[in-house]
């Protein structure tokens, strides 16, 4: 516009003729005219630009757009991702070329804009609050695609994140990934913000009152920490990791990652949280998260002990030694059959609880309609019932030491050899079966197998070692000892009390 100015003020003013500006200022006279007319500063409106490098990739461009569109909004590509996709089939352009395309592609897809909204900017104090919020997400585990579900924490102050992956969103899931989150951050917040999830807010009053979960309660107690609800509805009131769950789903699951299964998966992701700390924080440009999370961290209340996130049910054991959880059956001590006992499940463990003392623990089956069964469990039964053995569904499979499993193969081929074996097993509850193993490869190598022969090895093995000397205390010790005299077995033989 001074341009524009010095134009009109050489000619109106001054009195110069129009070749004179333009000749002195090297422009054309239709110019020098234009601008003279001008008395606004003008508005440039941009025309719609070319895309000279996209060439032969923009029909690649717009069936991946296409292919997109049908896809839920949180699986679409982004306009970054969209751009890495064409480099890695050998386009050199820029970036910039590719955004404008996206843009005015979905501008002309999509009729009506979002209708924005105005937000009011939070601060945090170091220590104060985190964030917690549920994701879905797609990843190739074992070879087959699978939604997993994502828990996602982040501190308010340092913008630090973790995230842990769970096939499902169960409370006693929430309880873990809590454990694994304060283990991650190695402290606490005074304060944690979550959406009114059924596992968390069990009532929604008016205002902020709520009714909590009193097992999520318990969690909170342990750590002491005030969970906060938001308001329904009102996700903005943690916008922080309502805005990771979009940042992490695209940095982390797009392309879809794949892995052999969730202790890999989880693994990676703690990893890549901690690289992901070294960006520039969102608001001190000048540092990195790691550092404002290095000062962060004194604020924290630190872990004394995790807490122990199951959630509980009271069952009784079926007559054939199991109890149901989550559509799965797990097998018990054969003497609770007929029973309440105490289930107990968390994350990735099944225990089972009688009279104050753990009974059963199984690794957490997450099929349907599965059966895990513990042999030792049914052993009582064999000793009444051992032709069982053969066909009973515990012992399919059973992971026997083989020099065990081929004294079973010998031993059922003689009669009564469901008995001797079951037998044997017995006596390996009392030693181990380690020390079973050993005795069985011993008679083995010599032939002759039989539960007696075995028996007697095992009772060898585990007998005590006889000491070479005996150390006696020294009351017991004799002062004097005797010398061995033989000429009184003489005596005797010629005296009167001899009776030929």
């Amino acid at each position: 516009m001074e341009f524009i100015a010095e134009i009109r003020r050489r000619h109106f003013i001054e009195g110069e003729s129009i070749s004179a500006i333009a000749r002195d200022l090297r422009l054309s006279r239709p110019t020098v005219r234009k601008h003279l007319k001008t008395v606004v500063e003008p508005v440039y409106h941009r025309q719609q630009q070319p895309y000279p490098k996209l060439g032969e990739f923009e029909t690649r461009l717009v069936a991946w757009l296409e292919a997109d569109f049908n896809l839920p909004k949180s699986r679409r590509r982004t306009a970054r991702r969209l751009f890495e996709g064409l480099q890695c089939e050998g386009y050199q352009g820029a970036y910039d070329s590719v955004q404008r395309f996206v843009k005015q592609w979905k501008a002309r897809r999509i009729s009506s804009p979002a209708v924005k909204q105005a937000f009011v900017p939070l601060v945090f104090a170091p220590g104060q609050a985190g964030q917690f919020d549920w994701s879905y997400e797609q990843v190739e585990l074992g070879g087959v695609v699978q939604t997993i579900k994502l828990a996602h924490f982040r501190l308010a102050y340092s913008r630090q994140m973790f995230v842990v992956a769970y096939p499902r969103e169960a409370q006693e899931m929430v309880l873990d990934a809590h454990n694994r989150a304060f283990t991650f951050f190695g402290g606490v917040p005074r304060q944690m913000i979550y959406d009114n999830l059924k596992t968390v807010v069990e009532a929604i009053f008016v205002g902020k009152e709520r009714r909590f979960n009193r097992r999520f309660l318990a969690l909170a107690n342990h750590y002491l920490f005030e969970p906060v609800a938001c308001t329904p509805e009102s996700g903005w009131e943690k916008g922080q990791v309502e805005n990771q769950v979009g940042n992490i789903r695209e940095w982390l699951f797009t392309p879809r990652p794949s892995f052999a299964g969730f202790a890999e998966l989880n693994a990676w992701l703690a990893t890549r949280c901690r690289e992901l700390a070294e960006r520039s924080h969102p608001s001190e440009k000048s540092r990195r998260i790691a550092e404002c999370f290095a000062d962060e961290q004194p604020h924290l209340r630190p872990v004394t002990a995790e807490f122990d996130g199951y959630v509980e049910q009271m069952v009784r054991v079926s007559s054939t030694c199991l109890v149901s959880s989550d559509r799965n059956r797990y097998s018990v001590p054969a003497r609770w059959a007929g029973q309440v006992v105490s289930v107990r499940t968390t994350a990735e463990h099944i225990r089972v609880v009688a009279d104050g003392e753990v009974v059963a623990a199984h690794a957490r089956c997450f099929g349907r309609e599965q059966l895990i069964c513990d042999p030792w469990h049914y052993l009582p039964v064999l000793e009444k019932k051992p032709g069982a053995l053969r066909n009973g569904a515990p012992f399919q499979g059973w992971d026997l030491p083989a020099a065990i499993r081929r004294v079973r193969e010998h031993l059922l081929k003689q009669a009564k050899g469901d008995r001797a074996f079951v037998d044997l097993l017995l006596a390996a509850r009392e030693t181990g079966v380690e020390a079973l193993a050993v005795a069985c490869e011993l008679v083995l190598e010599r032939g002759g197998v039989t539960a007696p022969v075995i028996l007697n090895e095992l009772r060898r093995l585990m007998a005590p070692a006889i000491p070479v000397e005996m150390a006696l205390p020294d009351q017991l010790k004799l002062a004097t000892e005797p010398l061995a005299d033989c000429s009184r077995y003489d005596h005797l033989l010629s005296g009167s009390l001899y009776v030929h």
